[in-house]
C-alpha cells in the first residue's frame, strides 16, 4: 500500500489506496480500532473476513477482532475462533442491529469497523479503507463503504434494494445523503461517540436508521465514504429481498413521520 495521500476532503473523495498500514498505526495515537462482524450462519465466509481484519492487527493498526455470532445454527462460532476472533454469542431472533450493538458493548474501542461476514473478497484494504479517514480526520464520524457490485455475474447489476428503495427514498427527503453511491453499504466504520449519541435499529433496518441518525446528529457532512474496489457476496433472490426492503422503508418513513 502506498502512504496516505490526504486530500481535499469531501465526500466519497476517498480511495482505500490512499492508506498505507504504517502511517494508520502511527495516526492511532491512543485510540483503540475494533473489527466487529455479526454473522448468522455464516461458516463458509467468516474465517476469510476474520482473517483478513487480522493482518491489521498484526500491523498495529486493530487491536480487537469480534464476531457476534447471531444464533447461529451451524459452525460460525468454531469457524472465527479458528481464524482468530473473539466470539461472542447472542442468542434470540437473529438481528443484524441488535448484533452490531452487542459487537459494541462488548468492546472498549474508540473507533469500531463493520465488516458484513457473506462477502467473499473481503481484504486487509477493506478494514483500512474504513478506518483511514477517521483517524486522520478527527471531524468525520461515520465511513460508509462504496464499491462496484455485480449480480449473476452482471456487472453493475448489484444492489436491488439500494437502486429501487433507498436511493429513491435519499432523493426524495434527504437530498443531502443522495450522492452516497451505498447507503446500504454493511462496510462501515465508526466513533464510539456515534454509538453513544445514536442507537441501532433492529434488522435489516440498521444501516439506513444508523446514517440517517448521524446526519442528523453530527450533520450530513460528518458522513464520508471510501471507495473500496469491488465486493463480492452471495446474491439473494428476489422474492427474499421484500422483507430487507420493507425494512429500510419502514425506518425512512418513520424519521419523515410518515409512519407512526
Amino acid at each position: 500500500m502506498i502512504d496516505a495521500v490526504l486530500p481535499a476532503r469531501r465526500r466519497a473523495g476517498f480511495d482505500h489506496r490512499q492508506f498505507s498500514l504504517g502511517h494508520l498505526a502511527a495516526a492511532k495515537d491512543g485510540q483503540r480500532v475494533a473489527v466487529c462482524i455479526p454473522a448468522h450462519n455464516e461458516e463458509a465466509t467468516v474465517g476469510q473476513v476474520v482473517g483478513a481484519a487480522g493482518k491489521l492487527r498484526q500491523a498495529g493498526v486493530v487491536d480487537d477482532v469480534v464476531v457476534v455470532d447471531d444464533n447461529s445454527t451451524d459452525a460460525t462460532a468454531k469457524a472465527a475462533a479458528a481464524a482468530g476472533a473473539r466470539v461472542v454469542r447472542r442468542d434470540g431472533t437473529p438481528s443484524k442491529g441488535a448484533a452490531m450493538a452487542q459487537a459494541v458493548a462488548s468492546s472498549d474501542a474508540d473507533v469500531i469497523v463493520f465488516l458484513d461476514a457473506d462477502v467473499t473478497n473481503v481484504a486487509p484494504h477493506f478494514v483500512a479503507g474504513l478506518v483511514g479517514p477517521l483517524l486522520l480526520f478527527p471531524d468525520l464520524m461515520l465511513v460508509k463503504g462504496a464499491y462496484r457490485r455485480s449480480l449473476y455475474g452482471r456487472a453493475g447489476e448489484g444492489g436491488r434494494v439500494t437502486e429501487l428503495v433507498a436511493r429513491p427514498l435519499l432523493d426524495r427527503w434527504f437530498p443531502e445523503l443522495a450522492d452516497l453511491s451505498q447507503p446500504l453499504a454493511g462496510e462501515t466504520a465508526l466513533r464510539r461517540a456515534v454509538t453513544d449519541s445514536v442507537g441501532f435499529d433492529s434488522g435489516y433496518a440498521v444501516e439506513i436508521g444508523l446514517l440517517l441518525d448521524v446526519a442528523a446528529r453530527f450533520g450530513a457532512g460528518a458522513i464520508a465514504e471510501v471507495d473500496l474496489g469491488e465486493r463480492v457476496h452471495r446474491n439473494r433472490p428476489l422474492e427474499e429481498l421484500r422483507f430487507q426492503a420493507g425494512a429500510v422503508l419502514d425506518a425512512v418513513l418513520r424519521r419523515v413521520g410518515a409512519l407512526s
